[in-house]
């Protein structure tokens, strides 16, 4: 039996590593609730960047890289009658990864009307299963959602070949489990490299930057991301702007039902 002694030892251990938890955790809170803070009274006069005219619906991408978001403020922004529609919200990377603002920002921005994708940036060297996985045990998807997306940059020292068989993987693992054909997310000169005509079939969201009204890409597309340097309030750090290639009706049937 432990003497008094010792019990008021474990006592005052006890105490102590509760108040240091406590203190962790309102510490916290308080730089959470700063960093918010700090995002909910950004503003910007307009959102910095050309937007390119014959679209009409708009979005942006954000990750942790963004910091908090005021998603409210986000959705009330308004320069000349362009008003945000869209966010993709990074969820996943690699096997075991998960962007720390994903849950915060999924459920924000479905709070605040903007309607949402989430996407998994693609490791080259790792499994494409084991991706897949990851991206499905984090993202449960509802209808009135955007497709799930796969972000492919990089080959990471893999072979085309061999990075191609991964991603046919982990894309026909996600669409069997969400029943919709996943978007592809890439750059102009990726795509031609290193995908091509094998991946056709899939809607495409294409990055080109400072084009003045497409990308410059042989194939069809259904979001072009424009712009890695936009403002928008609610955001402080800079945000990459899209376009939907199509009207109100073609984005709706895109969503999930």
């Amino acid at each position: 039996m432990p003497s008094r002694k010792t019990k008021k030892t474990i006592r005052r251990i006890a105490f102590t590593v509760i108040t240091i938890a406590l203190v962790t955790v309102a510490a916290w809170m308080i730089w959470q609730w700063t960093r918010y803070r700090k995002a909910k009274f950004t503003r910007y006069p307009e959102f910095g960047i050309a937007i390119p005219g014959n679209y009409s619906i708009h979005g942006i991408d954000v990750s942790k890289y963004q910091s908090v978001v005021a998603w409210e403020e986000v959705k009330a922004m308004k320069v000349k009658e362009i008003q945000l529609g869209f966010a993709f919200i990074k969820a996943t990377e690699g096997i075991a990864n998960t962007d720390p603002n994903f849950k915060r920002n999924w459920k924000k921005a479905k709070d605040n009307a903007i309607i949402r994708g989430a996407y998994h940036f693609f490791i080259g060297s790792k499994d494409g299963r084991m991706q897949a996985e990851n991206f499905i045990d984090k993202v449960e998807l509802e209808p009135g959602d955007m497709p799930p997306v796969l972000d492919v940059e990089q080959l990471n020292g893999n072979s085309a070949i061999e990075f191609r068989k991964e991603i046919r993987e982990w894309l026909d693992i996600v669409e069997n489990h969400y029943g919709v054909k996943p978007i592809i997310y890439t750059n102009v000169d990726f795509y031609k490299r290193n995908l091509g005509p094998e991946f056709d079939g899939y809607p495409l969201w294409v990055a080109h930057y400072y084009q003045l009204e497409q990308p410059r890409i042989n194939r069809s597309w259904s979001f072009w991301q424009h712009s890695d340097e936009g403002r928008v309030n609610g955001i402080v750090y800079k945000v990459d702007f899209n376009v939907f290639n199509g009207d109100s009706l073609e984005f709706k049937e895109l969503l999930l039902d």
